[in-house]
């Protein structure tokens, strides 16, 4: 049964609207840059043992081994830690994280939480033309877990068409906020990858928040800070960037959310995936149509 906002919730989340939140998120980014190794070596063995962090997928496993926080935060981990389900036509997790919601989007709605949606134009940066490629279709929202690897990857194969920069804010994407402020994901700082894929239209939506200190992709690096007052749109159908299904295509530099958008009766989600459910990247969410 889905939850409405508590009064908890909502007391919790109150204190994030006067915030200086790019300021915050900001000073996050030097501080977890810093390479005095005292301080990253303390700061690492304080994370991993209060968020149980499993050393043992990781491919270097000592905090010595990282030059600073952020590169423990964004580790890789060994080949094998994270095998792909299925075959081509199957769809897998983006990232390890948790089910916020997916399911059906009602003409351009998607659901936040109990009591709140947003829309695809909105999520979409006002792009009315793009949205009504995912009119109908299917989301889901993926709130990563603190304790994995924040690197991002393709749920299907497919090549890049363009990438829209989205200016917002960085509110919290803990449960809590999601119950508690209206329209969330499209209120918070983004970045929009349209991708083609066997799938048709398939957006990846990589959310910031507050002490999200930095988005990166593989194809153009650092994308945000420093933050922009406008929506920035490019196209990249012409530079031929393709990436594999399970290939990292981004990563948060401290944690945040992936949202995916697949158009009207393009795949189906698995039976085996519902909301709160927790994933790892690369296990089976949902197959294209017919198969």
């Amino acid at each position: 049964m889905e939850r409405t906002a508590s009064w908890w919730d909502q007391l919790k989340s109150w204190w994030l609207y006067p915030l200086p939140q790019h300021a915050i998120s900001r000073l996050t980014y030097r501080l977890t840059r810093i390479q005095t190794p005292w301080f990253k070596n303390a700061l690492i063995r304080w994370f991993a043992e209060a968020y149980k962090v499993d050393w043992r997928e990781a491919r270097y496993q000592r905090p010595a081994d990282y030059a600073t926080f952020n590169a423990f935060f964004t580790r890789s981990l060994h080949a094998d830690a994270r095998p792909l389900a299925g075959d081509a036509s199957t769809l897998v997790s983006p990232a390890d994280g948790r089910v916020s919601q997916l399911g059906d989007i009602d003409g351009e709605a998607i659901f936040q939480a109990k009591g709140h949606q947003f829309s695809v134009t909105e999520l979409l940066g006002g792009d009315s033309t793009l949205a009504a490629e995912f009119e109908d279709g299917k989301f889901i929202t993926v709130y990563l877990s603190p304790r994995a690897s924040h690197r991002v990857h393709m749920p299907f194969a497919g090549k890049l068409r363009q990438t829209l920069y989205v200016p917002g804010r960085l509110y919290s994407v803990a449960p809590h906020t999601v119950r508690s402020i209206p329209r969330l994901f499209a209120r918070n700082e983004r970045l929009v990858c349209v991708f083609d894929s066997d799938a048709g239209p398939m957006a990846v939506v990589l959310v910031g928040a507050i002490n999200v200190a930095a988005i990166e992709t593989v194809w153009s690096g650092l994308v945000t800070p420093p933050p922009r007052p406008s929506v920035q749109m490019r196209d990249w159908s012409a530079e031929d960037i393709s990436l594999a299904r399970g290939a990292e295509m981004g990563r948060f530099n401290m944690g945040s959310t992936v949202i995916l958008l697949f158009g009207r009766e393009r795949i189906n989600w698995s039976s085996q995936v519902d909301a709160e459910q927790h994933l790892r990247m690369g296990q089976a969410i949902g197959a294209l149509s017919g198969h």
